[in-house]
């Protein structure tokens, strides 16, 4: 599962199940024993969850780079591994 990004110990990753299509581009979102699936278009979390200052964290850093989540699954969805996406500082 590619690593798009990683900041203030949130992990975040996007992967393509082989021989299935997701019907919805979302990304994973792992901090410690958490861990959430977080939908691109939407923000909401549609699996799992995380402690509520890191799901704020990673709502904000989501809105911030919609557009190269939007591409990063795009790249999956052709096979092709998405590029790194500059973390939170």
């Amino acid at each position: 599962m590619p690593e798009l990004s990683r900041f203030f110990g949130i992990i975040i990753r996007m992967y393509l199940e082989a021989g299935e299509r997701h019907s919805s581009p979302h990304f994973h979102a792992y901090y410690q024993n958490f861990a959430a699936a977080v939908s691109i278009d939407t923000g909401d979390i549609l699996a799992g969850s995380l402690p509520r200052k890191q799901e704020r964290l990673v709502m904000a850093w989501a809105e911030i780079h919609q557009e190269e989540l939007r591409a990063a699954w795009g790249a999956l969805q052709v096979g092709k591994r998405p590029a790194v996406i500059p973390p939170l500082n």
